[in-house]
C-alpha cells in the first residue's frame, strides 16, 4: 500500500521536517529536476509563497541536481497566456533568483507552442501535447495548491499534472467539450465577457446592446462563467465536467509516463479556496492552514488531501463548494487507468 506523509500546519519549518522523512534516492546529480507549481493569477493572493520552498530547494542544491520552477501558458486571457507577462508575474509574486537560487522556466515556451506529442492510447486520446521542459526533465516534483475547483470538485496533484502540465494547444482539447449556458435576458451588455473571451466566440449586438455567442468558436475555457456579474453563463451540468476531469487524468497520465520512480507529490493544505488560484481576484479562505501531504502516487496524495481536509471540516467542503459536482469521477478514472491507488497508509509527522 502507498505511503502518504503528513505534517500539521503549513511553513518551511515544517516542509523540512517532512522532507527529512521522505525516501529521496532518485535525486541524481546532474539531473534536471522540473518544480511544477502555480504562480497564482494576477490579484490572486492564496498561492503558496515562493519562500516557503526553499527547504527543498537547499535539499535539490545539495544533490547537486539542476532545479527550476516551472508553469505552463493559459488559453484565457490574463497574464498568464504568454512566457512574457508569464515570467513578469512569477517574478512579481516572489518567484525571484535574487531569493531562491533557481530560474522560473515557462515549460511550454514563448506562446505555448513547444510540446512533445506523447502516445497514451486511453480512451479520450491517442496522444498528448505534454509542454518539452516537463517532458524533458529527469524528475517532476509536482507542488500544488489543494483548493476547490469548477470542474473538478477540487484541484489536486492529477489536475496540477494534467492540466497544469499540457501545453497551451492542448488545453483547448480538454477544455472543449464544456460550453456554458448562456442566459441572454441577464445580459447588461457590459461587454466585461468579451475583453476576457480568447477566441472571438462572444460579440456584442449592436441592435439590442447584448452579447451574442457562437458556440463554434467556444473553446470552453470557463473564463466568461468566473468574470459574468450578471450570470449570463453557467456550467451546463451534464457530461462535460465528467469529460473534462477524465480528459485531464489522461494528459496526468501522459505527464509521468517517462517518469517512472522518479516524481514526488507535495499538497499543500492552505488558504482553501472555493475555486482555482487562476482566477484574477481576491478569493475568500474557507480553510487558512491544515498541513503538508507527500506521497510518490498522485491518485493515493490527492485521496488522502481529500479525506484530511474533509475529516478536519467536519463535512464535505468540496461537495458544499460545488454540490453537482462529482470530484470521484477523477479520482475512479486515475486508478482504472493505472495512473495510481486511491488506497494509501497514512504516515504522520
Amino acid at each position: 500500500m502507498n505511503k502518504v506523509f503528513f505534517i500539521k500546519n503549513v511553513n518551511a519549518e515544517n516542509l523540512q521536517k517532512l522532507l527529512l522523512n521522505l525516501d529521496l534516492g532518485f535525486l541524481q546529480e546532474g539531473f534536471f529536476v522540473a518544480l511544477k507549481t502555480h504562480f497564482g493569477e494576477d490579484k490572486c493572493e492564496n498561492y503558496v509563497p515562493a519562500e516557503l520552498y526553499l527547504p527543498l530547494i537547499k535539499i535539490l542544491k545539495q544533490k547537486k541536481t539542476f532545479p527550476f520552477f516551472t508553469d505552463t501558458n493559459t488559453v484565457y486571457v490574463g497574464k498568464r497566456a504568454n512566457a512574457v507577462e508569464h515570467l513578469i508575474l512569477a517574478h512579481t509574486h516572489g518567484f525571484k533568483i535574487e531569493l531562491l537560487g533557481i530560474p522560473v522556466i515557462i515549460a511550454d515556451g514563448l506562446k505555448g507552442n513547444d510540446f512533445v506529442e506523447v502516445p497514451i492510447n486511453l480512451k479520450h486520446f491517442k496522444t498528448a501535447k505534454i509542454a518539452s521542459d516537463i517532458y524533458h526533465s529527469d524528475i517532476l516534483i509536482c507542488l500544488t495548491h489543494f483548493k476547490g475547483h469548477m470542474l473538478f470538485g477540487f484541484g489536486g496533484a492529477i489536475k496540477n499534472l494534467g492540466m497544469g502540465c499540457a501545453a497551451r494547444p492542448a488545453k483547448y482539447l480538454l477544455h472543449n467539450v464544456l460550453k456554458p449556458k448562456v442566459k441572454i435576458e441577464n445580459c447588461t451588455g457590459c461587454n466585461v465577457c468579451i475583453k476576457y473571451c480568447p477566441t472571438e466566440a462572444l460579440t456584442i449586438d449592436k441592435n439590442k446592446k447584448t452579447i451574442l455567442f457562437n458556440p463554434e468558436k467556444c473553446t470552453g475555457c470557463a473564463e466568461c462563467i468566473h468574470v459574468c456579474k450578471q450570470k449570463v453563463f453557467s456550467i451546463p451540468w451534464d457530461l462535460s465536467d465528467k469529460q473534462v476531469q477524465e480528459r485531464t487524468v489522461e494528459y496526468a497520465y501522459a505527464v509521468v509516463k517517462n517518469k517512472k520512480d522518479k516524481c514526488l507529490f507535495i499538497n499543500f493544505l492552505y488558504n482553501i479556496t472555493k475555486d482555482c488560484d487562476c482566477i484574477p481576484k481576491k478569493q475568500s479562505v474557507e480553510i487558512k492552514d491544515i498541513g503538508i501531504v507527500a506521497g510518490y502516487d498522485p491518485v493515493s496524495v490527492d485521496t488522502a488531501s481529500l479525506y484530511i481536509v474533509n475529516d478536519f471540516c467536519k463535512k464535505d467542503l468540496f461537495k458544499t463548494f460545488w454540490p453537482k459536482i462529482d470530484y470521484n469521477v477523477q479520482l475512479d478514472y486515475a486508478e482504472k487507468i493505472g495512473l495510481g491507488k486511491k488506497s494509501y497508509s497514512l504516515v504522520e509527522i
